[in-house]
């Protein structure tokens, strides 16, 4: 049985007058149905890019330069425009940062989510409302009739974003791409709305892509974690496996600058210099210049994603060897934070 996502060597460069630059850099994965997969990384990484390509919504002057998007079938990326309409929104649906940019302001909740119903399936508009009226009780809106009547500002922010995951589920998707669902939110109302999104992909036998910079919210809710760095995927695996054995320096620096990762009142670790820009990304290992373990051969050759600690654990490091003693490079981290 193929998977329900395979993205490989999913290339995306953005023209620009002095030359094309690579944001996404030959980037394979793979999705089940009821599967959630993380990505991971800083700002910058290539996570909500990679999203817009599987949606084939990168927007000029970006454009896919290489490798494939096979959903369902259906070669993504080699589809005509009318075509890949009839599949985004309706097999695979997004879901945004801010519920404020997605939901119309004019237009009460009942008018958004009955008009995204008729433009997708052949149904009366009273058959629309009580499909509206359904997936509202999907995500535990109290008195779903009374929120049709409603516009967007007259609801809190948690109610917002419940709103546009039903929105979401409107047309029964195969894929959610939640893109950073619930940084506007309060730390409270983040964990209902991932719990949600959880339960939601084992009910509706949905998969889901979870982009987010937040490891400790991404180790919670999905299955694999992917992390990215400077538009590659740099360490890849089961969940458990990235969050308890990272194996790539840039993954470890991550899990141990949040704040639960440290004994109380010590130093947080942070890691030193900052992503780099698509103009400049250092030859080699792109991290190399951030890194405690970098060799002369980390500037000189791009290492490639191997197999690591365990099955299906991969990272692209030359000193993947140096990070199984993690006390000893947290110490080297800890020097740079002094």
């Amino acid at each position: 049985m193929g998977h329900l996502l395979e993205v490989n060597g999913l290339e995306v460069k953005f023209a620009l007058r002095f030359g094309d630059l690579t944001a996404i850099d030959g980037i394979s994965f793979t999705l089940d149905k009821k599967e959630k997969l993380g990505l991971v990384g800083e700002s910058g990484a290539g996570k909500s890019v990679t999203g817009f390509a599987v949606i084939n919504l990168i927007s000029k002057p970006g454009f896919i330069s290489g490798g494939s998007i096979r959903f369902e079938e259906h070669e993504l990326n080699r589809l005509p425009e009318e075509k890949m309409r009839s599949i985004r929104g309706n097999r695979i649906s997004m879901i945004f940062q801010d519920p404020m940019m997605t939901l119309n302001p004019v237009l009460t909740i009942g008018t958004q989510m009955i008009e995204t119903v008729l433009a997708h399936r052949d149904a009366s508009k009273s058959d629309a409302r009580d499909i509206a009226l359904e997936k509202l009780r999907k995500v535990y809106i109290p008195s779903p009739e009374k929120r049709l009547e409603q516009y967007p500002h007259e609801l809190s922010g948690g109610m917002r974003q419940r709103i546009v995951i039903a929105i979401a589920l409107l047309t029964n998707p195969a894929l959610i791409i939640a893109d950073e669902p619930t940084t506007a939110l309060d730390v409270t109302i983040q964990a209902g709305i991932m719990e949600l999104l959880s339960q939601l992909c084992e009910t509706e036998n949905m998969g889901m892509i979870l982009i987010t910079h937040d490891l400790a919210v991404v180790s919670q809710v999905t299955q694999r974690i992917a992390v990215m760095y400077a538009g590659r995927i740099i360490e890849t695996g089961p969940s458990d496996y990235i969050v308890n054995c990272p194996r790539h320096p840039y993954t470890i620096g991550l899990i141990n600058s949040l704040p639960g990762a440290r004994k109380a009142g010590s130093r947080l670790t942070q890691i030193p210099g900052m992503m780099p820009n698509l103009t400049a990304i250092p030859p080699g290992c792109a991290f190399h210049p951030r890194c405690r373990l970098q060799e002369p051969v980390c500037k000189k050759s791009r290492p490639a994603l191997e197999p690591v600690s365990a099955p299906e654990h991969f990272a692209a490091c030359h000193q993947v060897d140096k990070t199984v003693d993690q006390d000893k490079l947290l110490n080297l981290l800890n020097e740079d934070n002094q």
